[in-house]
């Protein structure tokens, strides 16, 4: 079985020193190269091209972003792995979006670094369970500011009102609040819920299990 040649980029000398020591260790792997900047790593993969490429995002002049981007045009073949301190969900996307394969953070395990190694090699994307967390997390959050959960109190209420067969003019009546204010409510309702008329706001009502 052929190894799997790595390039590390890293500008700390004993993170490239450990790695290449512990992926050296393994029968799989073998280290080609090691580098401390963006440009000595888009220079290397020129050269070598590495299956492998375990970048810092982190790196003075030319960063870990932007190695990646250049990488990917001139050694295409070569998969690149983001690795960082940085565990905020935007460093996650936009490394992936640039082309980028996987991502760990260093705070990941060896066994986590080797299997992403693997993964990556075989073609597969891979994403640390550090990251996966904070990513599902967001995704939570973000799930919850959408939908019925996007709405405030008072269009939650007219919404209720509106189910219930009010007319704009009843509700302005029952919420002592103007005509006008109420069709503007109603217009910003269908538009945050995507929706075209009151008939299909209540029928998102009525499946939603809301209660309203």
């Amino acid at each position: 079985m052929e190894k799997i040649t790595i390039l590390i980029a890293d500008d700390h000398k004993l993170i490239r020193e450990t790695w290449s020591f512990i992926l050296n260790s393994d029968s799989r792997f073998i280290v080609a190269d090691q580098c401390a900047s963006g440009e000595e790593a888009v220079r290397l993969c020129k050269e070598k091209r590495p299956d492998v490429v375990l970048m810092d995002i982190n790196m003075s002049e030319m960063n870990g972003i932007d190695a990646t981007e250049q990488i990917r045009k001139h050694s295409p073949l070569s998969k690149i792995i983001a690795v960082s301190m940085h565990n905020q969900p935007a460093y996650v996307k936009k490394m992936m979006r640039l082309g980028a394969m996987g991502y760990i953070t260093k705070n990941s395990p060896v066994e986590e670094l080797v299997n992403a190694i693997i993964q990556v090699y075989g073609g597969n994307k891979y994403i640390c369970e550090e990251m996966k967390v904070i990513l599902s997390d967001q995704a939570l959050v973000e799930n919850e500011k959408q939908g019925l959960n996007s709405l405030s109190e008072r269009e939650i209420e007219i919404v209720g009102h509106i189910k219930n067969g009010l007319s704009s003019k009843e509700i302005s009546g029952k919420l002592d609040i103007s005509l006008k204010t109420v069709e503007v409510h109603r217009h910003n309702i269908l538009k945050k819920l995507n929706l075209k008329n009151s008939a299909s706001l209540v029928n998102l009502v009525n499946t939603s299990g809301l209660g309203l």
